[in-house]
């Protein structure tokens, strides 16, 4: 059996494992489409909900409140009618682009052997 050299995690109770403490931020199905997103440029609310078409009002604007809360993605509310509100990465919501990259690229290769399985399975069977 091989086993994978994990860091050094003293600093953590099991409870406290970064990978769960990573996931309590940008778990779920949105959120790091929303980071995504927000990596390429500030975005307004319907831009946001334009790029990310199946999210519901109500489920982006709970995720956005989360990231908010976290420090990940700032709320930018400018005093003008009709209001404009702005949403972009913090800093720190920034240190998570090369997750989000790292996500992507696995997709990308993901998507890659999907179709070279398929082709031989196909091939397999005939």
């Amino acid at each position: 059996m091989t086993t994978i050299a994990k860091p050094n995690d003293t600093a953590h109770t099991p409870g406290e494992c970064p990978v769960n403490t990573t996931l309590s931020i940008i778990g779920g199905k949105w959120k790091v489409l929303i980071l995504y997103s927000l990596s390429q440029e500030t975005r307004r609310f319907n831009e946001l909900r334009r790029q990310l078409p199946d999210i519901t009002q109500r489920m982006l604007t709970l995720q956005l409140r989360e990231l908010e809360e976290d420090g990940i993605v700032h709320r930018q509310v400018y005093a003008q009618v009709p209001p404009k509100v702005e949403y972009s990465l913090t800093d720190f919501g920034r240190t998570l682009l090369p997750v989000v990259h790292a996500m992507h690229q696995w997709g990308t290769a993901y998507a890659v052997e999907c179709v070279k399985h398929r082709a031989a399975s196909e091939h397999a069977s005939n």
